[in-house]
């Protein structure tokens, strides 16, 4: 197994330490954080998750953006328990009972606030949104962003959500004050886009996963692009396995860094029983579409207790990672709750990879 260093100051942000952006509302999550260096900092872009508090245990609420006027204005909806057309069973979301649309609402909106860092152990959190729902497809929320720096521009994916499904969109910014959407890169149903930090033979590469609905499973493509806004030339990259650790859904983590060796790409995976472990695949310096090699056992999972339990228990998942000569310094978020962080050794990740 790989050695993994968690910081003792583990969990780093938990739900506790955000204050809450609206009115009546409670932060039930901060997790799964897109990462960026810049002016000698550490930003955490971090996925904050709020609720409508209810005062009776019947009634789940529910928050939306309603952009039917044109400008966004929040709607906070009432659904009874007692109401026979929903499943209230999973804490993430409501679904419909019997009905052809499976999802009725989520259980919180997301959006995207900044943690900022000199250490990179230590965190003050800014107190308003960096990215909040701006468009009618992310009328549900603004989730788990990716940033990749391509010369002086930081270019953050992140999952759009809203009645038609999760998308991805791109943003720009040079300064995490102000920021340029770019729209929607990848439709329905599309999730866990990494774009590479460079092009490779003229060409920018981006690690998707569509969710598909009939045939086929929830696994990692690779898509190519001139412009980072039009992508195409899809092609399959990495399956599950039948049985273990990633043998439910994998898809893309922190955005792909360079070795020696090829590109490494950490990935999440998920068992049929959705416990989520991370792994690592190496991929072609010159053609990102070959794989090289695999590693076959998780390089991090859950196993402390604020990994094991939490809002989505036995969760480790990763949008963001560090990486400064042999340390590879990964932040995830544990138990879709709270924000950690982890040192592991690219060597050891390296010596642990299986060549095909």
């Amino acid at each position: 197994m790989v050695e993994v260093n968690r910081f003792l100051e583990n969990p780093l942000i938990t739900p506790d330490d955000v204050k809450p952006f609206h009115r009546g509302h409670e932060v039930i999550g901060v997790f799964n954080a897109g990462v960026a260096q810049y002016n000698g900092e550490v930003l955490l872009l971090l996925r904050v998750a709020e609720r409508p508090i209810s005062e009776d245990p019947a009634i789940v609420k529910a928050s939306v953006v309603d952009f039917s006027s044109g400008e966004g204005k929040l709607k906070v909806v009432e659904l009874h328990k007692d109401d026979a057309r929903f499943d209230f069973s999973d804490p993430r979301v409501v679904l419909y009972n019997d009905s052809d649309r499976k999802v009725a609402y989520l259980t919180s909106l997301s959006y995207i606030r900044i943690a900022r860092s000199k250490d990179g152990r230590r965190f003050t959190i800014d107190d308003t949104p960096f990215i909040y729902p701006g468009t009618e497809r992310e009328a549900w929320g603004v989730e788990d962003p990716r940033v990749t720096q391509i010369d002086d521009a930081y270019y953050i994916q992140y999952s759009a959500v809203s009645a038609e499904g999760i998308g991805v969109s791109l943003a720009s910014t040079k300064d995490f004050v102000t920021y340029e959407r770019l729209g929607l890169i990848f439709p329905p149903e599309n999730k866990d886009v990494a774009i590479f930090p460079e092009k490779i033979n003229g060409k920018y590469y981006a690690l998707h996963r569509p969710v598909p609905k009939g045939i086929g499973r929830p696994e990692i493509w690779i898509a190519e692009s001139n412009n980072l806004l039009y992508w195409g030339n899809h092609q399959y990259l990495l399956g599950l396995s039948e049985e273990g650790w990633d043998s439910g859904r994998i898809g893309g983590g922190a955005v792909p860094f360079k070795t020696e060796k090829g590109w490494l790409a950490i990935y999440h995976g998920a068992d049929k029983n959705q416990r989520y472990c991370l792994g690592a695949v190496l991929l072609d310096l010159h053609d990102p579409t070959k794989i090289l090699a695999k590693t076959e056992e998780p390089i991090l999972e859950p196993e402390e207790d604020y990994e094991k339990n939490g809002f989505f228990a036995n969760v480790v998942f990763t949008c963001g990672a560090v990486v400064e000569g042999d340390i590879v310094r990964i932040y995830y978020g544990a138990a879709d709750e709270s924000i950690a962080g982890a040192e592991l050794s690219l060597q050891e990740i390296m010596a642990k990879l299986h060549y095909r």
